[in-house]
Order: C-alpha cells, then structure tokens, then sequence
C-alpha cells in the first residue's frame, strides 16, 4: 500500500507490539539499522516488554496504549499472535501510525482487506511478512529472471514437505488448528515468491487429504500426549497466474523424506532453482538448454534478516514510493492460499479475484543497514 511522504524527515520511530519470541530476531536488527530507531516495546506481558528492552537497549518499555500514544513512533511493528493481527492493527491505525504485521496478514480476506482500507483513508501504509523475499538470495533470483536469463518465464515448481513439527515442537497443537497447517504456516514464503516472480494469481485448482486424525508429540514435557489435527495435513496446488504463467505447489506436514525450500521457476530458455523462500541468503543454480553444466549465481545484496521490510517500508514512507512487501501483497497472497483451501475442500477451481502490481526486484546495492534518510 503506497501512500504521500508525510513531510517529516530523518530516523523513522518505531514502536514493537509483542515480546514474544519472534521479536528478539527483529529486535536484534531493527536496533542496528540506522534508517529507524526503535523507542519502545509493549506487550501485555509488561515484564517480557521490559525484559526485551532492556536486553536490545531500548529506552521504554510498557502497555499497549502507552506506545500507540507516542507521537514520535511513526512505525509499529505488529508482532501479536497470527488471531489478533487484524485488531491490533486497526488499532495502530486509528493512533494514526503505519503498520508493519507478521505473517499472516489476517485470518481471512474481510479482516485483511477492512485493515487495508482503514489505512488507505487514514493516508498511512500497510506492509507485512514475509520479507525474506527482500533477502539477497531471492532477490538475486529475481534480478537473474528478470534479465532474462530463463528467457520468458513460464512454469514453477514448489515443495515444503516435512513429516511435521509434531515431532519436535514441545507445543505443536495450534500449527494443526484453524488458521495454521503446512498451507497457512509455510505457504506465504513461497507464494509470495511466485507473487514476486509471475505477478498476481488468477484461478486455483487443489486437493488435500490428512493422514491422521490425532498425532503425538514427540518432545519436550508434554511428549506422549496427543491432539486432535483440525485441518488438512497436505495440500497440492495448481496456481495459474494472469500473464499465462502456472505453478505447481505442495505444502505437506505428512512427508517421511523432508524436501522443503525447493522453488524452481523454468523459462523458454532455461530453468533457475532458487533458494529456500524461508531464507534471508543463498545461491542460485541455473540450467540453460543446450549446456551440459549447471552455473552457479552467486546471491548478492542484503542478508540481515528480519527487520529489513521495516527499513524498506520507512524509506517508502519518507520518499513517497511504494514498500515492496506491501500489505496489498500480504492480502493477495491471502487470497490465493485461502483460494487453495476453498478448492480442496469443495472439489473445484476457484478464481482469486484480486490482483496487485508485479513488485520490481530490489536494487543490487539495497542495504536496510545503511544511513539514508
């Protein structure tokens, strides 16, 4: 969602809602890139808020409503539980501040695309996770097929298959609810990809199945005890897009032989692996017709990690252009994998009726460590 410069200059200020686990990784980048300062964290655990403030050296730390009423922190980072990201974020827009949300943007397309528009009127921004697809390895992917070294790009191939984190997540029950499973969990990485590579998703076929009704867990102090599964445990997807391009996509937490971070996107004139979407880094490997011997395309660019979207969505804000993981992608690609779970379940195809500008590749030099504002 791009919006007008607000007028103000330098460091952007940034508020964290949520010291849950998932905020050390932003926290150790976010108070190291220069483009933004992060000046206070809030949980409505207000002793892990202060206990990570402390640690990542950030000078306030307290309630929700205590952030949301500073008026020095333009950004914040929505880091809540994937059930309450739509509510939080409504409320950081109507405090009049932009909002950066983890994956996933909502839990079905009205809440997501109300939080949009909320936005929209209130002249602020949305932009959410993943950002990986802001990372080095993909986006010299990216660079590569936009050159045209596969030519024009046509087909894609995805794979996320693991037997499932039941066998090692001491707390595995909610990514087999509602709202989670191979699909929801680990879906956005690689959609958003095939987003970043084709553009926007036109139509949806797919099928699912669920290998078991209950499963166990495998560690920790609950091991033994079992859960009931609530939601389909594999899903296969074809995914055409609106220039022509299709993919076929699996998501599965029933595979004994683990394949996970496979992309492989094939043009008129070649065939480029990427690495895993679920990554920040990693090489490429390219295929030309006609050549005995793959090349290797070494990733070049940005490998911070988490964190990085903030950056690139802080200087869209000061410079007036669009973030590249936008909360528009956010929502499309929410549409698709809610399209995939519509089509397993009622046996037909199902039209994604959204759509959303192709985003163009990052500059080689992009650098979220950089002093540019």
């Amino acid at each position: 969602m791009s919006a007008g410069s607000t007028g103000r200059t330098g460091t952007v200020g940034v508020g964290v809602i949520g010291a849950g686990n998932i905020s050390s990784q932003y926290l150790e980048n976010l108070t190291k890139f220069r483009d933004v300062e992060v000046r206070m964290v809030a949980d409505l655990d207000l002793a892990r808020a202060e206990s990570q403030a402390t640690t990542y050296g950030v000078a306030a730390h307290g309630t929700v409503d205590e952030l949301l009423s500073r008026d020095d922190i333009e950004i914040v980072v929505n880091l809540t539980i994937p059930a309450v990201h739509t509510e939080v974020g409504r409320q950081i827009v109507a405090a009049g501040k932009n909002v950066w949300s983890e994956k996933p943007l909502a839990l079905d397309a009205e809440s997501g695309a109300e939080l949009l528009s909320a936005a929209r009127e209130a002249g602020l921004r949305v932009a959410c996770a993943p950002d990986t697809v802001l990372g080095g390895g993909i986006q010299s992917a990216l660079r590569a097929i936009g050159r045209g070294d596969i030519g024009e790009p046509l087909t894609a191939t995805t794979m996320f298959h693991v037997p499932g984190p039941d066998a090692w997540h001491p707390d595995p029950d909610f990514l087999f609810a509602v709202g989670a499973g191979p699909l929801f969990d680990m879906g956005p990485y690689y959609v958003t990809t095939l987003v970043h590579a084709f553009g926007s998703a036109s139509r949806v076929s797919a099928v699912s199945s669920k290998s078991f009704e209950r499963r166990t867990i495998g560690s920790g102090p609950r091991a033994g005890e079992t859960f009931p599964v609530e939601v389909p445990t594999h899903h296969a997807a074809l995914i055409s897009f609106e220039g022509g391009q299709s993919a076929q996509s699996t998501f599965s937490f029933q595979n004994a032989l683990p394949r996970m971070g496979f992309v492989e996107i094939s043009g008129t004139e070649g065939t480029i692996v990427l690495p895993d979407p679920n990554m920040f880094d990693g090489d490429s490997t390219l295929w030309r017709f006609g050549q005995e011997e793959p090349e290797t395309l070494t990733a070049s660019g940005s490998f911070w990690g988490r964190g990085s979207g903030v950056v690139d969505l802080a200087r869209a804000i000061r410079g007036g252009d669009d973030e590249k993981a936008s909360g528009a992608v956010a929502a499309h690609v929410l549409d698709v994998l809610l399209a995939v779970s519509t089509a397993a379940e009622q046996g037909s195809p199902v039209d994604v009726t959204s759509s959303v500008p192709k985003p163009t590749p990052l500059p080689e030099g992009w650098d979220p460590a950089a002093a540019t504002l």
